[in-house]
């Protein structure tokens, strides 16, 4: 079944070009001055027990701003004489080490194949930074990443030796460069969008399997299996988050990662997972019957948050706030949380942020920027005011209602209890209007029904 599926996937997008990465390269650049150095370190490898790592997913700003996914490497942007050159210190080619773990590009690699002026090995990086420190003043860096890289920095800004007494050489500010690379990386390019979607077709398709996989007495790890398995037969990198499979009473868990009960009929599952490409996320929730069919109940609800999400949908377009999508869902869960004789205030009362009846049922923002990390960068409310949307931002939308019959702090309604559903979409706002990354995933009622259980594509 799954080669069936990825018969249905588009072919794979190309890669960014070179190209573009000097443009990303250049925007970034037109924001400093001669004297200032750009320095961004990848993280190292983590040991998961003994020998043993776990995957490797290096600095999205590396990525962002390279395309260079190898681990162990820093990243230098410095002026030389008017022209700012981009340098990659990387590990070197070693044979031995090779023949164990895999090819590395190496120095070689880095300056044939990719977006860079310099390559150099590791090992002269101390060399080289205290040779271009001379002539910088303001260091661009964000530490906690590589301590001996961040101690190299500290050392030169705090150093008082005599050319600086002399001359005046030498950094004497850290400075921070994530809101730089933010705002680049906060609108997407056609490339981007390109890999975005692609992810999301890998994941819109796992969602469908799982949902055909389906049945009484299926557990969740065995969902969560054939998610991540399409993941990676279809050509992604893995998951772009931990999967949250959750059934029954684990479905109103909002980040339920256990992943490890059986299903049974008359219960809903909510499964959140999404695959990354090329270092890019997709983000999905979807919630359906085990048994195939919503009980009557359930379709209420799931009725309800559906309604909320196409009218938060709806409102990511360009020029509206970033809360009006969250607005606009939350009006309409209240709304139909007193319609079905859950809330007793009125709708204003219930959509009060302290005392409002609502946030017993749902009490999660409806959407986060997403890209080359799945809560991406992006300052929400700049000066403390929200931002205003625009063309190439993206962002999902996912409302949800949570009926945790376990909770102590609430009455949770009987026919209701332990009901969680939460329905989320990626969404790319446009100049025309709002367009769904992930729209090929299922998720009327009647699709879903004709789906769950039916395990031929």
């Amino acid at each position: 079944m799954f080669a069936d599926a990825v018969g249905r996937l588009p072919p794979q997008p190309s890669p960014t070009p070179n190209h573009e990465y000097r443009e990303r390269q250049q925007r970034l650049t037109s924001q400093f001055n001669n004297e200032d150095i750009f320095i961004i370190a990848a993280p190292h490898e983590a040991v998961h027990s003994n020998d043993v790592h776990y995957r490797y997913r290096t600095s999205s700003d590396i990525i962002y701003l390279t395309g260079w996914f190898d681990p162990e490497c820093s990243l230098v942007i410095r002026n030389d004489e008017g022209t700012w050159k981009t340098c990659l210190f990387v590990q070197p080619k070693d044979t031995l080490k090779e023949i164990w773990e895999g090819r590395r590009p190496g120095v070689e690699g880095a300056l044939s194949d990719y977006a860079v002026d310099e390559a150099y090995s590791n090992s002269e990086l101390e060399e080289c930074l205290a040779d271009w420190f001379s002539s910088s003043n303001r260091v661009f860096h964000r530490g906690g990443v590589n301590l001996h890289l961040d101690a190299l920095i500290d050392e030169a800004v705090r150093r008082r030796d005599r050319p600086r007494q002399h001359f005046g050489t030498g950094p004497t500010v850290i400075q921070d460069p994530s809101p730089f690379l933010a705002e680049l990386r906060l609108r997407k390019s056609a490339s981007e969008i390109e890999q975005m979607k692609y992810a999301s077709e890998v994941s819109s398709l796992a969602h469908e399997l799982a949902m055909r996989h389906s049945k009484n007495g299926v557990n969740e790890c065995q969902l969560q299996a054939i998610i991540e398995g399409f993941f990676s037969y279809a050509g992604a990198s893995g998951w772009a988050y931990p999967s949250i499979v959750g059934c029954g009473e684990n479905a109103t868990i909002l980040h339920y990662t256990v992943n490890n009960e059986a299903c049974k009929d008359g219960e809903v599952i909510l499964i959140d997972a999404g695959a990354e490409y090329r270092g890019y996320a997709s983000d999905i929730t979807r919630s359906w019957p085990i048994s195939g069919t919503f009980t009557d109940a359930q379709k209420e609800i799931y009725s309800l948050v559906l309604k909320s999400q196409e009218a938060a949908i709806a409102a990511c377009k360009v020029g509206n706030s970033y809360t009006k999508p969250h607005d606009e869902a939350r009006r309409v869960l209240a709304e139909g949380l007193i319609e079905l004789g859950i809330i007793s205030q009125s709708v204003e009362d219930a959509l009060d942020p302290d005392n409002g009846e609502l946030r017993r049922w749902y009490m999660h923002n409806t959407s986060h920027w997403i890209g080359l990390d799945v809560h991406d960068v992006g300052v929400y409310k700049p000066g403390g005011t929200p931002r205003t949307l625009e063309a190439g931002m993206c962002l999902t939308v996912e409302p949800g209602l949570y009926f945790g019959a376990w909770r102590p702090d609430v009455d949770c309604p009987e026919q209701y209890a332990n009901i969680g559903i939460r329905i989320e979409d990626d969404v790319l706002v446009t100049a025309d209007g709002p367009v769904i990354l992930t729209d090929a995933c299922p998720k009327t009622i009647e699709d879903i029904q004709s789906i769950v259980g039916n395990q031929t594509l």
